[in-house]
């Protein structure tokens, strides 16, 4: 099973289009819930280099900290999506 960790925040529309692709594509993962200030959200400046969310760490893949939601959810489609059988 893949090693996914998703750095989000509740009700945002980003981080729910990551999930439902998430979800689309039966993956287990690791929700971390960041602070909804900016200035509080270090775990994630720490490993993306910012403090938006959504970011992706598929440590499997080597993917120390995948921001945009788009980008994201490409990403997961290409790697673990039809495209990937």
């Amino acid at each position: 099973m893949a090693n996914l960790v998703l750095y989000e925040l509740e009700g945002c529309p980003y981080c729910a289009k990551v999930t439902n692709k998430l979800a689309e594509l039966g993956l287990e993962y690791e929700s971390v819930m960041v602070p909804r200030s900016h200035s509080d959200r270090t775990e994630v400046e720490e490993v993306s280099g910012q403090t938006g969310v959504p970011v992706l760490v598929d440590e499997d893949n080597g993917i120390e900290g995948m921001p945009e939601s788009d980008d994201i959810v490409e990403y997961l489609e290409e790697t673990y999506g039809d495209a990937a059988a």
